[in-house]
């Protein structure tokens, strides 16, 4: 592991799989999780301001940054949709030395996309999904730098995560 830890940064549409992918690797590594879902839910009911994802986003950044210097492995679990935001991510990783990388999760299946946003459960109380139409209109920018790029249309998740351990044996981020 480096010496100042690793920032898996987990982006993608919700119900692409991102948060399944994401939280089994979390536990597979024993590395802490941050989900910007959960600091949404839990500043909510603290504030109605309109700049909330902002926020969200900084705490999690900021939690992040705290379990980096200590070398611990931090998976990121959110959409992350602008340039911007992911450049946030890497200077975070940056800023105390620690290796960062990029994992882009889609279901390119429009139709299989939608039947797993109607079908799933949330494990947090209290999360609204976004609705379809919501998710088609959403704002993603096209990726600009390197990331491993996870394709979930018409595969279980099991199969996948095996990609994904695999990449990142490629990368020399496991053994």
């Amino acid at each position: 592991m480096e010496k100042n830890g690793i920032l898996i940064i987990f982006s993608g549409l919700p119900a692409s799989g991102k948060t399944t992918l994401a939280s089994k690797l979390a536990t597979h590594l024993g590395a802490t999780y941050i989900r910007i879902d959960s600091i949404t839910l839990g500043l909510k009911e603290e504030t109605k301001q309109p700049d909330l994802p902002d926020k969200c986003y900084r705490v999690a950044r900021s939690l992040a940054l705290e379990n980096l210097r200590i070398g611990n492995f931090v998976i990121s679990d959110s959409v992350n949709p602008s340039v911007e935001i992911r450049e946030d991510w890497n200077n975070v990783a940056k800023s105390v030395g620690a290796k960062f990388i990029h994992i882009e999760v889609v279901c390119s299946n429009k139709e299989e996309h939608q039947i797993r946003l109607n079908t799933r459960t949330t494990t947090l109380a209290g999360l609204t999904d976004p609705t379809w139409q919501e998710i088609q209109e959403r704002e993603y920018h096209d990726w600009d730098q390197d990331r491993i790029l996870l394709e979930t249309s018409r595969k279980a998740v099991e199969p996948t995560f095996e990609e994904l351990l695999l990449e990142l044996k490629k990368m020399q981020v496991l053994k």
